[in-house]
């Protein structure tokens, strides 16, 4: 393992996360002393298994913090914390329980006063 790939490895979590790679300089130089001395430790297969399958994250944070912020919001159910949640999750079910009341009642009334009654 080279001091080039601990270094585009790096890279690659600066570009994840908010650190600075000149700050790691020093420890990166370490560590690629280590690697040469000790091939078989436990850090250095980690810091070849990080190496290798370091990739940049699927989604930028700033997309994952615009997604998230709805979830956020502790004082709200989990069900109304998105923007059109209330007309999903409250909206629709009123109409639907309102409409099939109605329908229930208008056939009670037809049936009572034999309307629509077959002769």
């Amino acid at each position: 393992m080279s001091l080039e790939c601990i270094l585009e490895t790096f890279g690659r979590i600066r570009k994840t996360m908010s650190f600075n790679v000149a700050k790691l300089l020093p420890l990166l130089a370490h560590i690629a002393t280590l690697t040469s001395m000790f091939t078989s430790s436990l850090v250095v297969r980690r810091l070849i298994l990080l190496c290798r399958m370091s990739e940049p994250p699927f989604r930028p944070r700033e997309k994952l913090v615009e997604k998230q912020k709805y979830f956020q919001n502790i004082h709200k159910p989990t069900y109304l914390k998105g923007p059109y949640d209330k007309i999903t999750s409250v909206a629709i079910p009123l109409a639907l329980a309102a409409t099939s009341l109605y329908l229930i009642g208008r056939g009670i009334y037809n049936m009572s006063h034999g309307i629509g009654k077959k002769e």
